[in-house]
């Protein structure tokens, strides 16, 4: 039986009764990994001994009858590259980081492994999580499993591609402005970006502060939400961290959008969106009438200047937390140097990729003396424009339907000599990390090119549980479409 073609939570089921162990599964997913990875370059680092080990004990602790409220207890997974892990080398997908091993893992890495997850690997991303097609990876490019000619998305494309290649059955990715719900479009998965501050950030290597935010990829809406709610949860050790009062998604599981409002902005279905896109659209939204939803079109004002704002800001925070990258307390350092200068200067000039330096560059020129009034503290007010936008909104919406992404996968290269180009691909996605809200993309169908259509719904802050509903609801419309592989 191949068990890799299941779903997380089968295979929970399957381990809970004792039809399967934890060591097989493990073992499948491994061997699977083995015989795709040359095709996709998913993953940065495996870690087979590690995770075998690490079955062994989950299978212990399931037989001690520790783990039976866990859902997806023995259940293999992999996190992206940004999220520390404790002895296994995260990198960022980056040459300047070299073979850094943190000392302490993340809070969603410790949550996981309280859950009794098996971690297999550490997954590819666009270097620092700066750019939308995972080209930008030190360690080479990550190709769509769809379509092998074509990018997996970013910057979560290898926590993407992996999922549809069957190498993890879910996956942690980080999400600054759509790089859970891009990727996850593009490769046919779902994927969660929670409302700021549902999910610690502890561990998590920084971008962009104010927009970072950890979140599960996987094959359908119920595995999604299932790590979700393992991951969630407040942590002293995050400042930006909000204390709810519970987090149980999986009560929203439920086949029912009966008298649900559901927004369609106008400017989401306008010029720049592919044709195919837009009708896959408007097939989500008839199958959701046809289930008792309220859909109308509505207005969402200030949308259009959200990519000058993100990018200010991303480019302005990244400008700051990068800056710590120097050559001198760890990673990668010159080997070309004379003095304490040339240490910074050339590590940093060696170290890091064209992109990153890029938004080094407009962050450190924003935030200058001359400019920051211009630039900077302008963006913010356009992002207290746009969180008022989605407040007026939802004052008569449950929910806002939308494309995740204005066209299907990008061919290789075809992006990443025009950045220009790329940022406008984000235009659906960075106004949800600007305003702080919850959204979820879902696959709804496949263009011409035989590539994949996402869907995205986003909801008010901490309303997880509506997105969840409208997009299980739909998800019972059609069967998961797995790629050729």
């Amino acid at each position: 039986m191949d068990l890799t073609t299941l779903t997380a939570l089968e295979l929970s089921t399957l381990i809970k009764s004792g039809q399967v162990t934890v060591m097989e599964a493990t073992k499948q997913t491994l061997e699977k990994i083995k015989e795709r990875e040359q095709s996709y370059n998913c993953f940065v680092t495996v870690v087979e001994e590690e995770a075998l080990s690490q079955a062994e004990e989950v299978q212990k602790r399931i037989d001690a009858g520790e783990l039976a409220d866990s859902p997806l207890a023995g259940v293999p997974m992999a996190i992206k590259d940004n999220i520390c892990t404790k002895g296994i080398k995260t990198s960022c997908s980056s040459k300047i980081l070299g073979d850094f091993k943190p000392p302490y893992s993340a809070e969603v890495v410790e949550r996981l492994e309280k859950a009794g997850a098996v971690i297999i690997g550490k997954l590819n991303m666009d270097e620092f999580a700066m750019g939308s097609t995972t080209e930008t990876s030190f360690y080479g490019a990550t190709l769509n499993p769809w379509n092998v000619e074509h990018v997996p998305g970013g910057s979560s494309g290898g926590a993407a591609a992996a999922v549809a290649a069957e190498e993890a059955y879910y996956t942690l990715g980080s999400d600054t402005g759509g790089s859970i719900r891009q990727p996850s479009s593009f490769c046919g998965v779902t994927g969660i970006k929670p409302t700021y501050g549902t999910v610690s950030r502890y561990g998590l290597i920084a971008y962009a502060s104010s927009l970072d935010q950890i979140g599960p990829i996987a094959r359908n809406v119920s595995d999604c939400v299932a790590a979700l709610e393992v991951i969630s949860g407040y942590d002293a050790k995050d400042s930006t961290s909000v204390k709810n009062e519970e987090y149980r998604y999986t009560e929203a599981l439920v086949d029912d959008v009966k008298g649900m409002r559901v927004g369609i902005p106008k400017g989401y279905l306008g010029e720049g969106l592919d044709e195919e896109v837009k009708q896959g659209i408007l097939k989500v939204a008839e199958e959701l009438r046809k289930k008792g939803a309220i859909v109308e079109e509505c207005e969402l004002e200030g949308i259009d200047h959200a990519i000058p704002a993100y990018y200010v800001i991303a480019s302005a925070e990244a400008s700051s937390n990068l800056s710590r990258y120097d050559g001198v307390k760890y990673g990668y350092r010159t080997e070309n140097f004379e003095g304490l200068q040339d240490v910074y200067k050339n590590t940093r000039d060696e170290g890091f990729g064209n992109e990153v330096k890029r938004r080094m560059m407009i962050g450190a020129f924003v935030l200058s003396s001359g400019y920051y009034d211009a630039y900077y503290n302008k963006a913010l007010r356009v992002k207290a424009v746009i969180k008022h936008a989605f407040d007026k909104v939802f004052e008569k919406y449950d929910v806002i339907l939308g494309p995740t992404a204005p066209t299907t996968a990008l061919k290789i290269g075809e992006n990443l000599d025009d950045p220009l180009k790329m940022y406008l691909g984000d235009i659906y996605t960075v106004s949800v990390n600007l305003a702080g809200l919850p959204a979820i993309s879902i696959p709804c169908g496949v263009d011409s090119k035989g590539l994949p259509i996402g869907a995205q719904f986003i909801g008010r802050a901490f309303g997880e549980k509506d997105i969840i509903r409208a997009a299980y609801s739909y998800e019972q419309t059609h069967e998961y479409v797995r790629p050729t592989l």
